[in-house]
């Protein structure tokens, strides 16, 4: 039988945007910010539009939370713990978060019960480093057996410059992150855990009387930031991850050791402001969508539809959406069995000058079984006039 070889069977062209879109602008330098490092990232497409020193190993301080966050989100999710679990505040939690420890704290009493939910409003919102570590210890028996899993997951999301040595974030010779790396992260738990992120956005809570406030400015001062988190230590600086969503674009923004909290905020909105002045992200394809309905051999199918996994979207420069294109192939031929989860193909975007943008693997979109006797038989003829 002849090999298998890859054949183009579809070309479609992309047309999208409006007649203000036309023109494409001149992208400038990205701002110049007071940070050690920073990294502004689109969510949906995962471009980069602006980045220093991202793959230098930095101090997250509290940023680590998020990376906790994540554990929480994993694990209420696998309904391995619920929000109204009540977890009692040990001493070392509950040290973590006194006075002494010069730490954040969400002032938990020792040896109160006190529920997952207020613990997770403690965590992101005041930053309390008592309510993180007995979440850590709720979930991982121990703070140590907790950071463990941490690093696990860094290592499966493709956090490569990245390790945890604690659940809260202080500091620590061998406890150091990246901005490419927290936003790896924090596009995961956006993606993976979109029930859990809107605690992110909380502005404020209350518990045992205490009004505390959520220590990112940002939330107050631009309606289309919904997160993430602060961090901060006097080795670290003053750090900030930002996400805004104007008109369903969402992006990102690290930064990392800025010299204060004003300078922070302002490094975040300059850059989520620069990316949204320059940059356009469109959905070129969902979920699910068919691309090719090619023919199958030897299948109980005569034809499949062959699509994506998950949604497809490009961020270009605006007023070059218009000129993207997409083009799909498959192996040819495709024979029986094809299996949802094996690739069988390639979905290309092109950019305005024919550059590749992206490949995306394309997937049966339903499972083909072999089909009967004749069906191979005369199948095989046909592959061998093919």
């Amino acid at each position: 039988m002849k090999s298998a070889r890859f054949a183009t069977l579809a070309l479609s062209f992309l047309a999208i945007g409006t007649a203000n879109m036309a023109v494409a602008v001149v992208v400038p330098k990205p701002p110049a910010v007071d940070a050690r490092a920073y990294l502004l990232v689109d969510y949906a497409s995962g471009r980069v539009l602006a980045e220093d020193k991202a793959d230098e190993r930095m101090e997250p301080a509290s940023l680590t939370k998020i990376m906790t966050a994540y554990a929480v989100a994993k694990a209420l999710h696998e309904h391995r713990l619920k929000l109204d679990d009540t977890v009692t505040i040990s001493e070392h939690a509950w040290r973590a978060g006194g006075a002494a420890s010069g730490g954040s704290t969400t002032f938990l009493p020792l040896g109160s019960s006190v529920p997952v939910d207020v613990l997770i409003k403690g965590m992101l919102v005041q930053s309390g480093n008592d309510a993180t570590i007995a979440l850590a210890e709720k979930i991982g028996g121990t703070e140590s057996a907790f950071v463990e899993l941490m690093n696990t997951y860094a290592k499966s999301l493709g956090m490569k410059g990245t390790h945890f040595e604690n659940s809260a974030g202080l500091p620590s010779p061998n406890h150091y992150t990246t901005a490419r790396d927290m936003a790896t992260l924090s596009r995961a738990l956006i993606r993976e855990y979109p029930d859990f992120y809107p605690y992110f956005s909380l502005r404020e809570f209350v518990w045992n009387n205490i009004r505390q406030g959520n220590r990112n400015g940002l939330l107050t001062r631009d309606p289309t930031v919904d997160g993430i988190k602060t961090g901060h230590t006097d080795s670290a600086g003053y750090c900030l991850i930002t996400s805004a969503n104007r008109s369903g674009m969402r992006l990102i923004s690290v930064v990392l050791g800025s010299p204060s909290i004003k300078a922070r905020e302002e490094a975040s909105a300059a850059l989520i402001n620069y990316g949204y002045t320059f940059y356009e992200t469109v959905k070129l394809k969902s979920k699910g969508d068919s691309v090719l309905k090619p023919r199958v051999y030897k299948g109980a199918a005569e034809y499949v539809s062959v699509g994506l996994a998950a949604d497809v979207s490009i961020t270009a420069t605006r007023g070059d959406a218009s000129a993207i294109r997409t083009s799909a192939r498959v192996d040819d031929p495709l024979i029986a069995p094809l299996d949802r989860s094996r690739p069988v193909g390639q979905l290309t975007v092109s950019g305005p000058a024919g550059d590749t943008l992206q490949t995306v693997p394309l997937y049966p979109l339903e499972n083909v079984a072999e089909g009967g006797l004749w069906t191979r038989l005369s199948d095989t003829v046909r592959l061998w006039l093919h």
